[in-house]
């Protein structure tokens, strides 16, 4: 793992293009789908934690991996992980300090998937991106 990165940077990437034209950049957030769908950081991808260690050969090739959870903490964790896996060991792998949490009150958008066709969500409670 190599660090945090503040809400406002990772902002800036993703404003960029992520970098340059040679340089991927992966955005991997932790949480479960449901809690992903209903609020994410733009361009991101979901790959729940429990998934993490069998799916975790889909970053290979990443130049930079940042990790995104609720709080900043699990991610910590999930970005030791991607960082010790053979195929990532070149990549760059950060966690975004503060997690969801610290992206809203610093940078304010999260981006919503789109409902299942029929889904209209009356069964659910209050949406919340945690």
């Amino acid at each position: 793992m190599d660090g945090e990165i503040d809400p406002e940077a990772l902002s800036a990437l993703l404003a960029e293009g992520d970098g340059s034209p040679d340089e991927s950049l992966r955005i991997v957030d932790i949480r479960d789908r449901r809690a992903f769908d209903r609020g994410h950081l733009p361009d991101s991808e979901c790959i729940p934690f429990p998934e993490l260690t069998s799916r975790v050969a889909e970053l290979e090739g990443a130049d930079r991996i940042v990790t995104v959870c609720p709080h900043g903490v699990a991610s910590q964790q999930a970005a030791r992980l991607i960082g010790s896996y053979e195929g990532t060991q070149d990549a760059r792998v950060e966690s975004l300090r503060g997690g969801i949490e610290g992206w809203q009150e610093a940078v304010g958008e999260l981006t919503e998937s789109p409902a299942p066709e029929g889904d209209d969500g009356a069964d659910e409670g209050p949406a919340s991106p945690f």
